[in-house]
Formats: structure tokens, sequence, C-alpha cells
């Protein structure tokens, strides 16, 4: 697929890291920032949070979902720079225009599909929101959303406090949903030549990925099969954490030749019996398992019981730290990178899937506030006297 140019008016986390996904593919992107208000610091408020990198809007947290990226700055609130934006979206001849604000602001900001449309009849738009456009001013807060969307009652010990997941799981989920539905958009483009709308509710896309859980409801379920079981898995036993003597091995039995395996091996032959060689039977005895499982495993070291598991064919891992997790053999070699002013090299995730080509490797660093306002304008035609007044007036900045 040739390079796009992606025009996104961004904030937080869940629309930046669905256009990063397109600039490691290599096309362009330019994130819209809102022009100082007086109101607080400038544009994205993600630009502020964390330990400062290479200047006070370039902090920890904005990086990474910012690397390979333009920033322009433009007021939408005022006629004329919503008059600039469309002036945008046709000069640079834009095949994307994103954004994550709530849907009351659309039409407010001129930002709204039927008015971009018009101006760019082969637009695809595509918006993220907390519950979509019928729900104009519900607030789209990944926490907010794993709370609503039941993520905090599946997650956590069973008698323990409803419990966020350790990474924000809806954001990124519901990027992921702007990635693949912009490029079903763009080949239904290349057929019919029209643009499309797209809207992603975060609580949809949430609720989408319930499917161990939310169908049991019509299955006359027990309340325990909908709830927090902690590391166990509902319906597969024995999974769970165990304790080694220096840390910690997740080990999952999924069926009963797996089982049979596990109490095969030496140091596990106590755990068997004629009851437990069926799940059925070792949902029977679930708690005893655990507390037999445990221990055996708690009397070696993690690399020997892994060895051990490893010789019978049983799925396990040891529990990363997230330092071993990027020492991985399988996630070294794939870091994404970029280069800080300076030239220090940082090593940030990987891309999602290999694709050939892409600019997965070394991007360029994260964008200031509306460093590239100016040279955007040029390409629109602006003369250096439109920019001035332009800045004159707060219709741009940077």
């Amino acid at each position: 697929m040739k390079p796009r140019t992606v025009l996104s008016m961004e904030q937080a986390l869940s629309m930046p890291y669905a256009t990063l996904r397109f600039a490691q593919l290599g096309w362009r992107v330019i994130r819209l920032e809102s022009t100082p208000s007086g109101d607080g610091l400038p544009g994205d408020p993600n630009r502020y949070i964390g330990g400062k990198v290479a200047d006070d809007d370039r902090r920890t947290y904005f990086i990474a979902p910012n690397v390979g990226k333009e920033a322009i700055a433009l007021n939408l609130k005022e006629p004329d720079g919503q008059a600039l934006l469309r002036r945008l979206l046709v000069e640079l001849d834009v095949d994307v225009f994103c954004c994550n604000t709530v849907p009351r602001r659309y039409k407010q900001l001129g930002i709204d599909y039927s008015t971009l449309a018009a101006a760019k009849p082969d637009l695809i738009w595509a918006g993220i929101s907390a519950m979509g456009p019928d729900y104009p001013d519900a607030p789209g807060y990944d926490p907010v959303i794993q709370a609503m969307a039941g993520y905090m009652e599946l997650t956590g010990a069973a008698d323990g406090p409803p419990t966020l997941a350790g990474v924000p799981i809806i954001d990124l989920k519901a990027g992921d949903e702007v990635y693949a539905n912009v490029m079903m958009a763009l080949i239904e483009r290349a057929e019919s030549g029209k643009g499309t709308r797209i809207d992603v509710s975060m609580l949809q896309a949430a609720a989408s990925w319930l499917i161990t859980t939310l169908p049991l409801l019509d299955f006359d379920c027990q309340p325990s099969e909908i709830t927090r079981c902690g590391n166990e898995h509902r319906k597969f036993i024995p999974t769970n954490v165990y304790p080694t003597a220096d840390g910690f091995i997740y080990m999952a039995i999924g069926s009963d030749v797996q089982w049979r395996r596990l109490s095969e091996i030496p140091k596990f032959a106590s755990i068997g019996s004629a009851t437990r060689t069926t799940n059925e039977g070792r949902h029977r005895e679930r708690d005893a398992i655990h507390r037999d499982v445990t221990a055996v495993t708690s009397r070696y070291p993690t690399a020997e019981i892994a060895a051990d598991f490893r010789d019978a064919t049983i799925p396990h891992a040891p529990i990363h730290d997230i330092p071993a997790v990027r020492e991985m053999e399988a996630i070294r070699r794939r870091l994404t990178t970029t280069r800080m002013p300076g030239g220090k090299l940082v090593h940030m995730q990987p891309m999602a899937v290999d694709v050939a080509g892409a600019d997965g490797g070394e991007l360029p660093f994260a964008p200031r506030y509306g460093q590239h306002t100016d040279a955007v304008l040029r390409e629109t035609g602006c003369s250096e006297d439109e920019i001035a007044l332009l800045h004159a007036r707060g219709i741009v900045a940077g």
C-alpha cells in the first residue's frame, strides 16, 4: 500500500497510538493541536506528563506514541481556522482525518464528517469517543471505560477489589480499531472512489472482547464464571501463577493430555489421582490441586521447574519484569527506536506486526508543539506575509 497522508486532531493515547501505526508504515502523519487559550499549557496534555526529556513539552509519556510525526497548531474555534483546515485537506491531498475529542465538539470546531467531506469528498474520517456519537458528552478515559465495560470486575483476586489492567488496553484497542477500519475504508475507496465515516466507541470496542464472559449470561452461568478469579483460568485446571524457590512461574494446563504429562514428571507424581485425570474432576478439587502444585514448585528454582515443563511440553512462562521483556531475543531485535535531539538512542516497543518495507526501525523524534506549522502552511501555498498574519491573529501557533 502506498504511503498516505493523515491529519489527526489528537491527544492523550487512543488516537496517537492509531496514527503511530500509520507512521510506522512510512505514512505522513500531521498531528493537529489547539492554539494557546490562556487556560493551562497549550496542546496535548500528555506533552507535560512524566519526566522532562528534551524540553518542557516533550516529556516521557508523550514520546513513544508520537515519534515519526509532524505537529501543527491551529485555532479551530475561529471560522478562519476552520477554513484553513479545509484548505490543508485539499492542498496536502489528505487521505485520512482523525480526531478523538467528544462528539458534541465536532460541529463546533468544523471537523464533522459532512463539513470536511464537502471540501474533500474522498476523505476517510475516523473518530474515537467514549461511547460513540449517540453519547456526545461522554469523555473517553481508559480507566473509566475499564470500569464501565466490566474489565475491572473481571480483573484481580477473587477476594480482592476490582482492579485496572496493567496497560491502558481500551485506549490501545480503540486505536487498533481505527487502524483496521481505515485500512478497510481505503480498500473500499479504491473500488468506489468514495470516502467513509468511521466512529469508534471505546465502550463497544471493549465489550467486543467480552467473548469468554458476556455470552455466558444466556447459558445460566454461575456468578463465579463472570467475576474475578485472580491468575486462575475459569475453566482449565490447573492454570495459575505458582511460587518457586526464587520467584514465580505461570503454568497453563489446557487438556487432560497435558495434565497427564505434568503428573508424570517425577517431582509432580504426588499430585495425580484417578479423579484428577479429567478437567471436570480437577474442577471439583481445584483448591487442593493449587495447594499440591504450590507445595512442589516452591521447593525448586524457577529455571529447574521451567526445564521440567519444557521437557514435558507444558505451557509455561516465567513472570518477566519489563527490563526482562526488552531483553528477550524475540523482542529485542524488533524494538523500534528514535534519537533524542542530543543524539541519544531511545528504544521503544516493537511494531505490532512485521511489515516489509515499513519504517519500523528508527523514527524521527516526537515533534515540539507547533514545530511544523509554518512549513506545512508554506506547502499549502501561504506566503510569508500570510503566515505572519495568521500568527498575529492567533489562527495558528508554533
